[in-house]
């Protein structure tokens, strides 16, 4: 069995995720632990192109087609990167993993539950978080937030965001051991005093840290 820890950081895209989990990087790095952060999809060869593709791709892309390109990054990502790492004893931090899928694909598209779960499993080989970060804010907060170019995704709008939401806060719902719902709303610092606070329980249960 890994040896490692995996933290994720979910949410709609403004929800603040990825500023939190850059800071928790920085800190655990000074604090001298093996760590590395990585984002979804990407961190592979496959994964960046796939990114692009995903992410930019002018013409509409079939749901099903979205599905398995997310999923193929996510399982050379798991092959090549993660399983390696949590083996040696890494902390891996991902910005987004299978929460992602099953909320964007399958509450926000309506690719049936079952399927999305199928091909997640596939593609992790039976990989599982120790601890999920989801960063609640509502759809219409989160897209104001997020000021950047809208990606091909974000384009959906506020009311797919919105099933995105509800399909991560169902998530949550039905695993509260691993899930914390954090109200991304707060500001920066409360929000980062919060996540290390439940990081550093995870890491005193493990006898490597």
């Amino acid at each position: 069995m890994p040896n490692g820890k995996l933290i994720t950081f979910e949410g709609i895209d403004g929800s603040g995720k990825s500023t939190q989990a850059k800071i928790l990087y920085e800190r655990l790095l000074e604090e001298h632990h093996d760590c590395e952060l990585f984002r979804e999809p990407g961190g592979t060869p496959l994964g960046e192109q796939v990114r692009v593709i995903l992410l930019n791709q002018p013409e509409k892309i079939g749901i099903i087609a979205e599905l398995l390109l997310f999923s193929a990054a996510r399982a050379e990502l798991v092959r090549l990167v993660i399983e390696p790492m949590l083996e040696r004893g890494c902390i891996v931090l991902l910005d987004r993993f299978t929460d992602s899928t099953t909320a964007y694909q399958g509450y926000g598209r309506g690719i049936d539950l079952e399927l999305v779960k199928s091909v997640n499993d596939a593609a992790t080989q039976g990989i599982k978080p120790d601890l999920t970060f989801l960063f609640d804010v509502t759809a219409e907060d989160g897209l104001r937030r997020h000021d950047r170019h809208h990606d091909r995704i974000e384009q959906e709008g506020v009311q797919f965001m919105e099933k995105v939401r509800q399909g991560y806060l169902t998530v949550a719902k039905g695993d509260p051991a691993r899930v914390v719902v954090v109200d991304g709303g707060r500001e920066v610092e409360d929000l980062t005093i919060e996540v290390w606070n439940k990081v550093e329980v995870l890491l005193t249960r493990n006898t490597l840290f």
